[in-house]
């Protein structure tokens, strides 16, 4: 193999090595620096450091217990240069840390069972308001670019670099110590944690960006810290939607695309290959979840996800409850998301008339502005009005903010179709 063909392979590595493992190294990486602006940085360096070291040692078996290993020396290392000696850490190093790397899967501190929950608890630090909580959680521990934080709470990149830059700074000037909370305080941070962990998953649900429609990594991560939350919290009814709410969604995963790859609309999907243990379980927490008063955003965003489920066709979705379970989650969770949905959802209960005036009302609403799905959904409910010239403009908007490259094949096919003639 050529050095440029090691290269590429040891890039690819590194590249998958940090999709999967960056939230174990990070979380184990900041046991031992007590802060997480240092434990960034060893991170990063070990990561850039395989690259090198990778290409004349070859790819290790286990990648991650490897940068673990090289970031947590570095952190040992600035520890010491900042004039802090072992015997004054006894609480954040194992005797054996230089020798080999720990699995920072272990249990740890104040009985959260996995290191990752207990970093995405402790960045939920109720100094910083709720929006840089989440975002800072998003960017450092689970390992999303700017970009795609950005993506999530729709706003520009520069915006969100901004916000995040701002919460590092509160954290350094205000002297917010790495303390990992002891499970009386979670109640109070568990609405950071569930919209931490509801950004997780959407974002591997439906890829920002890339060749590929779902990043199975995310969407794994997300549903097993939400496990892991449903153990520690088992009577919290946010919790059980939530995680109802993935089962239900991430339950029509392999049907989403085509043997070609080709995006599938839910009415296009063979439902019988549907996740059916995922749906009765998913189900049954819908029902639990709705016992609260009010119930949360995640259980009526789950009893949405379990009308779809438990239709037997698409012909069967009762749209007129869909439409009615978005009013209800509007009032109780006000988002221009929530709108749009609505307005799609009316579209069908009430036809597609009706679902482009609704989707009119939210034109000038600056959440929106570059959010593809709004154009698309414009697209859909013009093309089955006939209005084919407006269809094509929105179709081509839709395009244009749209980066996922399976989407974008779908909107460009929806214009061919158009282009061939009215369908």
């Amino acid at each position: 193999m050529s050095a440029a063909a090691d290269a590429d392979a040891v890039a690819a590595a590194v590249a998958d090595a940090h999709r999967r493992e960056w939230a174990f190294v990070l979380a184990a990486t900041v046991r031992v620096t007590r802060d997480i602006d240092t434990a960034e940085e060893c991170v990063q360096e070990a990561f850039a450091a395989a690259l090198t070291d990778w290409r004349r040692t070859g790819v290790p078996t286990r990648p991650g217990a490897w940068l673990t290993t090289a970031a947590r020396r570095r952190a040992l290392n600035a520890l010491r240069h900042a004039g802090v000696e072992r015997r004054h850490l006894p609480l954040l190093v194992e005797a054996d840390v230089e020798a080999a790397a720990p699995d920072p899967r272990d249990d740890g501190a104040h009985g959260y069972p996995d290191d990752r929950l207990r970093l995405v608890v402790t960045c939920c630090h109720p100094a910083l308001d709720r929006a840089a909580q989440v975002a800072l959680t998003l960017r450092l521990v689970c390992g999303l670019t700017t970009a795609e934080v950005a993506r999530a709470f729709l706003v520009s990149e520069p915006t969100m670099a901004a916000r995040l830059t701002r919460a590092k700074k509160k954290i350094a000037v205000a002297r917010i110590p790495y303390r990992v909370p002891p499970p009386a305080e979670l109640p109070a941070r568990v609405d950071a944690v569930l919209a931490v962990v509801h950004l997780l998953f959407t974002t591997g649900h439906a890829a920002p960006a890339g060749e590929e429609l779902v990043r199975r990594d995310l969407v794994a991560r997300a549903v097993q810290l939400c496990r892991l939350l449903r153990g520690l919290l088992p009577g919290d009814p946010a919790v059980a939607g939530l995680l109802a709410l993935l089962l239900l969604t991430d339950a029509r995963r392999e049907t989403r695309t085509g043997a070609d790859g080709r995006l599938l609309l839910l009415e296009e999907q063979d439902r019988s290959r549907w996740d059916r243990a995922a749906i009765a379980e998913g189900v049954a927490l819908v029902r639990e979840a709705l016992r609260a008063r009010p119930p949360s955003r995640y259980a009526l965003q789950a009893a949405i996800a379990a009308v779809h489920a438990e239709a037997p066709a698409w012909a069967d979705t009762d749209w007129a409850e869909v439409v009615a379970l978005y009013g209800v989650l509007a009032s109780v969770w006000p988002s221009p998301v929530v709108a749009l949905n609505r307005a799609v959802a009316v579209g069908f209960a009430s036809g597609p008339a009706a679902g482009l005036a609704a989707l009119d009302e939210l034109a000038a609403e600056p959440q929106l502005a570059g959010y593809g799905y709004l154009p698309a959904a414009r697209a859909d409910l013009l093309r089955r009005l006939g209005r084919y010239a407006e269809a094509r403009e929105a179709y081509t908007e839709a395009l244009l903010l749209t980066p996922n490259a399976v989407e974008r094949e779908f909107l460009a096919g929806r214009l061919r179709a158009l282009d061939a003639g009215p369908c």
